[in-house]
């Protein structure tokens, strides 16, 4: 039934039946809490450089983090959209203003890049782990990472943090990306010295060939989105930080005061990470939801069947065909979907007429530009309210919604523009 309403393109819902309780569902997992710190730990021990590097984070102690912020006007707006009362407080998770490369990759990303700097430099003596990080910005460390290549494939925003992050300590690095990259995107990471190689397939296409010529130089980093546990833990810090971020509010999450998080989903790294470290931090008391576009919804289909990645969404006909380029995922990763069945809420998907709506009734209401893929998880907050499948996530004035804004900030003003009147026509009609 459910797979039948995703051939036909429907938006739909669904709960996942096989959660369990917190404490029962991490025995048997292989990543704790313990991972989530450690990849904490290495982040600080870089803020020293990124403060040279980059000086935008200096005001942050050289610390990526973005805002959290709420939104009362856009809840109004979504509740009378929507025709449904969503009860509790909106926030937003503005991700899509993270120093750098402006997205939710510039968690796990930039980390991945950071781990695989960090170890060859250990490994070549030129680094103790006690050290100031700052001494990454001398050339005899850009020399030293130059012998070196890092490769990944891409729809759009990873890309961009691998590429920028990689070509600044002095890799060299390419990126591999589909047909559903915004042009823009190619141009920014090829401005910066990086080498882009397109491909007219989709993203699983792109992946497939960075991580095979990759497999032929020894010197080549490959950073696989679809089955990295290291980008997983990147973003898995986000949970530490949204935990001080609420705290600083005043906002409480416990059994009376539940916590519900909509996260944007492509191949599954990003949400998975932040959803897993969210988990961590609260257990129970914590809802997590993945969102999708109709025409590629891969987390849900691979969920909802069991078979993870071993279904694509082309299998049951979809073309995964979406403006939301960097959700346009045909094949979930097999090692997130397994990994977060046991504590994922539920996912839904939305179509791309109702991201663009969004995007404007967003700029309208609260003055936040972002792009398409965004905005997926801001239908969240109303399906707990009003559909069947997730009704019960809803309706107590206690729960604290957090929406995930992936990105956004680095579109170009005319991009943006674009997004915008669509949104606008669309909301008219």
């Amino acid at each position: 039934m459910l797979v039948d309403k995703m051939k036909r393109l429907e938006e739909v819902c669904w709960r996942n039946t096989r959660q369990l309780p917190f404490d029962e569902g991490i025995r048997n997992c292989v990543l704790s809490m313990d991972d989530v710190l450690d990849a904490s730990a290495r982040l600080e021990r870089f803020a020293p450089y990124f403060c040279l590097a980059f000086p935008e984070t200096s005001d942050n102690c050289g610390i990526i983090e973005s805002p959290l912020r709420e939104i009362a006007s856009m809840k109004s707006a979504l509740s009378r959209d929507g025709e449904t009362e969503i009860c509790g407080r909106l926030l937003i998770k503005l991700d899509s203003h993270l120093p750098i490369s402006g997205s939710i990759k510039a968690r796990g990303g930039i980390y991945e890049v950071l781990k695989t700097a960090e170890d060859i430099a250990l490994q070549s003596g030129m680094l103790k782990i006690t050290d100031d990080y700052g001494i990454l910005m001398s050339e005899k460390f850009r020399k030293l990472f130059s012998e070196y290549s890092i490769a990944v494939g891409s729809t759009g925003n990873l890309g961009l943090s691998i590429g920028m992050m990689s070509a600044k300590l002095g890799f060299k690095v390419t990126v591999h990306m589909s047909s559903d990259a915004k042009q823009w995107k190619k141009d920014m990471l090829r401005s910066k010295g990086v080498t882009v190689v397109e491909y007219e397939s989709d993203y699983s296409e792109a992946v497939k060939q960075g991580r095979k010529m990759a497999e032929n130089d020894p010197k080549c980093h490959f950073v696989d989105d679809e089955n990295s546990k290291t980008l997983f833990m990147g973003y898995s810090v986000a949970a530490l930080r949204v935990k001080k971020q609420l705290l600083e509010m005043g906002i409480k999450v416990d059994k009376e005061h539940p916590l519900n998080v909509y996260l944007p989903c492509g191949v599954g790294g990003g949400p998975g990470g932040v959803a897993f470290g969210l988990k961590q931090v609260y257990g129970d008391d914590v809802n997590c939801f993945f969102a999708e576009p109709t025409h590629s919804p891969c987390m849900i289909l691979g969920m909802s069947t069991g078979k993870h990645s071993d279904i694509s969404v082309q299998d049951i006909g979809i073309d995964n065909k979406t403006a939301a380029d960097g959700l346009a995922v045909g094949r979930a990763s097999g090692f997130v979907g397994k990994a977060m069945e046991p504590f994922m809420s539920g996912c839904y998907t939305l179509s791309d007429e109702r991201m663009y709506k969004m995007l404007s009734m967003l700029a309208d209401s609260e003055g936040i530009y972002l792009e398409p893929s965004a905005l997926a998880g801001m239908y969240g907050p109303v399906l707990v309210e009003k559909d069947a499948e997730l009704k019960c996530f809803g309706g107590n004035s206690n729960t604290t919604h957090i929406v995930w804004a992936t990105g956004g900030s680095m579109v170009p003003k005319e991009e943006m523009e674009k997004y915008y009147s669509i949104g606008k026509n669309l909301a008219i009609k």
